[in-house]
């Protein structure tokens, strides 16, 4: 993601969060490049469980505010000359470029960047535990 045009302000949602194999080496990666960086979202309680579960350092101020507010106070703030939203979904698309944020898929992001996206991690027991009731009914 670092194309040498200077530092910038990087922010994750949560979803784009939950993508990442080890957000610890994420954020100690963009902060070679970064100079604000954090999590934005509307989950101010899962945001402070996340940062303080992977140590990472959150540079934006979420008490009180949710993702639209947070996203708009840093753009008329941030002296960046770029502000990228990390996200994983059409909402933080659309949240980002109102407050004319770059926005970028986390797909993207993990491939320029090199970084590692979690395997999408599927619990077969579970739908068998589900369909269990309805088996035992056709029986």
């Amino acid at each position: 993601m670092n194309d040498g045009t200077g530092a910038v302000t990087l922010a994750f949602s949560l979803s784009a969060i939950e993508r990442l194999e080890d957000p610890t080496e994420v954020f100690e990666d963009a902060e070679h490049w970064s100079e604000s960086i954090g999590i934005i979202d509307g989950d101010t309680a899962r945001i402070q469980r996340i940062v303080t579960e992977y140590d990472l350092r959150q540079d934006f101020d979420m008490q009180g505010r949710d993702k639209w507010f947070a996203l708009e106070e840093i753009s008329e703030t941030a002296t960046t000359p770029r502000k990228i939203y990390v996200g994983a979904g059409d909402e933080d698309m659309r949240v980002s470029t109102m407050f004319d944020w770059e926005y970028v898929r986390v797909t993207e992001a993990a491939e320029k960047a090199g970084w590692t996206l979690a395997e999408t991690r599927s619990d077969p027991g579970a739908v068998d535990r589900l369909l269990a009731p309805l088996r035992s009914l056709l029986r």
